[in-house]
């Protein structure tokens, strides 16, 4: 038994226990999610029988106790090769560490991943809805879903990407342009309760800008429905890519005219760039 465990937001553990779970989907090892037992409760994987907070329990104190050997990967210099070689010779033990990273072998069982990782109906079905009664425009729709990330983006990175409204309104005037033959819904997903739907409305007249102010589950559910998606780097807007494998255009940069249809790539490629 594999006990995957991190410290971190929903998205990056959702890709750090994915990567472990891969490889013990190779290595025929059932593996356990420690943080999904007991936090993120909108996934199918909570449900489960080997997802739960008494697992969750068993492992922190078997792990604490020197029980269970730790594996981990949270250096981003760390040996992975021998550190793969502890995993091969034990049978239960806890891996951490957001460096922990099987690219191949997460792709190979992406969708089992995304299965495990579907959202509740509880968190779509009311998401869907509301973004079908917005689109009552006629002639062909596009929609564009935009993560404007602020909250720790002040500090991360030195603030490089804490870019303001017009950074992001920039970008989506420029998609509009260059998709003119479509009627483009724009669907904002943030953490700053600063950010409005009117303020982006007149920034972006010739979108139809929506703002559903959802929690977390929810926005997520509405990126992923979305024909392509804009955003800084970030696991979130990367995670919303992974279920349909939605084109997504990263902003490492505020200067708009870098955005053209080549850069925006699928899950794959942005997968194996995370910053």
């Amino acid at each position: 038994m594999i006990f995957a465990r991190d410290k971190s937001q929903m998205c990056n553990n959702l890709l750090q226990y994915a990567h472990v779970y891969a490889w013990g989907r190779e290595h025929g090892q059932k593996v356990i999610s420690m943080r999904f037992s007991y936090k993120y409760q909108y996934f199918h994987i909570c449900h489960t029988s080997l997802t739960g907070f008494g697992w969750y329990l068993f492992a922190k104190y078997m792990a604490a106790l020197h029980l269970l050997p730790t594996i981990s990967f949270k250096e981003a210099d760390c040996d992975r090769q021998a550190l793969e070689q502890k995993m091969l010779h034990h049978r239960h033990f806890v891996v951490s560490g957001w460096h922990a990273r099987w690219y191949d072998l997460f792709l190979k069982y992406r969708q089992e991943i995304c299965d495990l990782f579907a959202i509740d109906s509880e968190y779509t079905e009311p998401v869907k809805q509301k973004m079908q009664d917005l689109e009552t425009t006629s002639g062909s729709t596009l929609r564009l879903g935009v993560h404007i990330r602020r909250g720790d983006y002040v500090n991360w990175a030195g603030g490089k990407y804490f870019y303001p409204d017009e950074v992001y309104a920039r970008h989506i005037n420029k998609y509009v342009e260059t998709h003119e033959s479509h009627v483009v819904h724009v669907y904002l997903s943030t953490n700053d309760n600063t950010v409005t739907e009117s303020t982006f409305q007149s920034l972006c007249p010739k979108a139809h800008v929506h703002l559903l102010n959802g929690n977390a589950p929810e926005d997520l559910f509405m990126l992923s429905e979305c024909d392509a998606l804009i955003g800084p780097p970030s696991t979130f807007s990367l995670v919303a890519a992974l279920y349909r494998d939605i084109p997504l255009y990263r902003m490492d940069s505020a200067d708009e005219q870098l955005m053209t249809e080549d850069s925006f790539k699928k899950f794959d490629y942005w997968f194996r760039r995370i910053i």
